[in-house]
């Protein structure tokens, strides 16, 4: 990420607490030791050497916005860790108890970027991208959940346990990949079951490159197993692997494009528990085939993933359709 000199300045003098030219500031003042504090609490290693402050901050923001980022629309980590301790809502100011001046002046800065900074629910300040509308997060779904994820987590169970397939599409699986950076991203033809191996329903990723990959999902709502013969609710991983075979072989019409493509990669979601027996078959069918193009992903993935996203929880429904148990070809975008 390349800012302009101009909006660098400004951050970097809210950073500083210096006071605008009506000699007002809805920011905490940090002098050189707090200055240095400040980017400790940010998990930054950065040691004020006693020069103008807000320049000094100025370089170090440009250092910051130099580091690795996921994908375009995602800002460098060490980044969101400075917008949220910027926003933190202990360091309120006179004549500023709700921190919404200081909000409405920093976004004055990130606006002209291309970002606008918010409080979530948890009131603590997180960053979206305006034009695409997706919020910056540091997404490690393995690392230790906080006290309000682990109940979001529990909400999120509950909602997966009642939900029907098309459900668990539309509200958990589109936002969620949507989020992660994929676009176009549609289920349209679902709920019809009028699919053909994926044909006009896919979703497709950026590279920083620019290059462009396509992606296919197979959903099923329960679990997924290797069993000779499938109980309710659940489904045989050997068909879906073959049936995610016929998808990837089957072109789709990208009409950003106006030409035939094919999908690149696909994606086996459970929206149950895939077993340790179905792991082992699908884990030794793809050793085997050397290739990396089938994924897959089970409640615990999409649980975690959804919740250290910080998406909206989806609302409750009631029960899953007569429909849910039937085998379709489910989701290749």
């Amino acid at each position: 990420m390349k800012w302009k000199n101009r909006n660098l300045r400004e951050l970097a003098h809210l950073v500083c607490g210096d006071p605008a030219p009506d000699g007002v500031t809805y920011f905490r003042y940090r002098s050189s030791s707090y200055l240095t504090e400040f980017f400790e609490d940010c998990d930054l290693d950065f040691v004020h050497d006693g020069s103008t402050r807000w320049s000094w901050v100025a370089d170090r923001l440009t250092d910051v916005l130099a580091q690795p980022q996921v994908s375009p629309t995602i800002p460098p980590d060490s980044f969101i860790r400075i917008i949220r301790a910027l926003l933190d809502r202990a360091d309120t100011q006179p004549g500023d108890p709700t921190r919404e001046k200081a909000l409405s002046k920093l976004n004055a800065v990130l606006a002209r970027e291309g970002w606008e900074a918010f409080y979530d629910e948890l009131m603590i300040g997180q960053l979206r991208h305006l034009a695409t509308n997706t919020v910056a997060q540091i997404a490690n779904p393995h690392r230790p959940m906080t006290s309000a994820e682990l109940v979001r987590k529990e909400q999120l169970t509950a909602y997966l346990n009642s939900c029907s397939e098309d459900q668990l599409i539309e509200d958990v699986l589109l936002p969620l990949f949507r989020q992660l950076g994929f676009h176009r991203v549609t289920a349209a033809g679902h709920k019809d079951k009028a699919l053909e191996y994926g044909k006009d329903i896919w979703m497709k990723y950026t590279l920083p490159t620019l290059h462009v990959i396509y992606f296919g999902i197979q959903v099923k709502k329960g679990k997924l197993d290797s069993s000779g013969v499938s109980k309710a609710g659940s489904a045989n991983i050997a068909e879906i692997y073959n049936q995610v075979h016929m998808m990837l072989g089957h072109e789709i019409f990208d009409s950003e494009l106006s030409r035939r493509v094919l999908v690149d990669h696909a994606f086996i979601v459970a929206g149950g528990e895939i077993t340790k027996q179905a792991r082992n078959w699908i884990g030794n069918k793809l050793d085997a085939a050397k290739r990396s193009q089938i994924m897959f992903m089970d409640r615990e993935d999409i649980i975690n993933l959804y919740t250290v996203t910080n998406l909206a929880l989806p609302k409750s429904t009631g029960t899953p359709s007569p429909s849910d148990d039937t085998f379709d070809l489910d989701i290749p975008f």
